[in-house]
């Protein structure tokens, strides 16, 4: 990777953002709108990366999701007291398309604001979530083998982890997308990668984002592992990582892979092709707010 050797990041809830923008604009503001002072702001406070989090298509179906969840909508009221029903978008990990969301100004935008980000020496980092899609992905009509799918039995053993999905070429019982600790992530729906042609398809798409930034941050990057994932599914994988960030580096050699990662996997990640992980134990030993566990942690290797 060029530049630091320690580099900062900034996360921006670009929905978030451009909704404030939009209220003080008085019209909907898209990427185009960011002003070059905020911009110069963060390059000005040292950061080296800018995240956009949340900027890719995503469609209907995981907004109804999102607004007829009754648990989901109690912690939206925690978080804005004065809920709105458009305040309730949707989850932007529940993508249907890696362009930019159509409400954000599309993908033309999105490169006028990586130039004027590379003007101000900023280097700008996307999503990219290789673990499931949007309930509404194209891929359900096209290719229904990209994804896990499930039995009666599973469905009543397991309702929250299933669904029925109407298609027009026959309907599917799918799975949702979930890690395995918890309830599947009724928006979405769990990418097969027991399936070389799914894993192949993801990589195309990593090819794509990375024409349009200069790293990704990969939502829960460790759930696509081959252990990891043949013990959620009961299906053997070949591993992913490895091809998809060396196939992304033949085009794109300083292309930048951070990977949200959990359960003392950092190191694994790793030894994948990522240049960065989450550290989830410094974050709980920062949290607690006791000094030694930190600094005990910042001696391992």
């Amino acid at each position: 990777m060029t530049g630091s050797r320690y580099p900062s990041l900034d996360q921006i809830n670009t929905r978030v953002w451009l909704t404030e923008l939009s209220r003080r604009l008085g019209k909907r503001a898209t990427l185009d709108d960011i002003p070059d002072g905020e911009l110069e702001r963060l390059a000005e406070m040292g950061f080296d990366w800018v995240w956009f989090l949340s900027v890719w298509q995503t469609g209907l179906a995981a907004r109804r999701v999102s607004r007829s969840n009754a648990e989901w909508r109690n912690e939206f009221r925690e978080a804005l007291p004065d809920l709105r029903e458009e305040d309730i978008a949707g989850s932007g990990f529940a993508i249907t398309s890696y362009t930019v969301h159509q409400n954000l100004g599309g993908d033309v935008a999105l490169a006028r604001l990586r130039e004027r980000l590379r003007k101000r020496g900023l280097r700008l980092m996307l999503d990219f979530v290789p673990n499931h899609v949007a309930l509404d992905h194209p891929w359900v009509e096209d290719h229904p083998d990209f994804f896990v799918t499930g039995t009666e039995l599973d469905l009543a053993r397991a309702p929250k982890n299933y669904t029925r999905v109407k298609r027009k070429g026959g309907d599917l019982l799918l799975a949702h997308g979930r890690d395995p600790y918890f309830p599947g992530w009724t928006d979405t729906l769990q990418l097969n990668y027991g399936n070389p042609a799914t894993q192949g398809a993801m990589i195309g798409e990593l090819a794509k984002i990375a024409q349009q930034c200069d790293g990704v941050r990969c939502d829960m990057a460790m759930l696509v592992l081959p252990e990891v994932f043949e013990r959620t599914w009961g299906i053997p994988t070949q591993p992913f990582w490895p091809k998809a960030t060396q196939r992304v580096r033949e085009k794109s050699p300083d292309f930048t892979f951070m990977a949200e990662v959990y359960w003392d996997l950092e190191w694994t990640m790793l030894q994948q092709g990522f240049d960065y992980a989450y550290d989830k134990r410094l974050y709980d030993r920062l949290r607690d707010g006791h000094a030694r566990p930190v600094r005990e942690h910042f001696h391992a290797g």
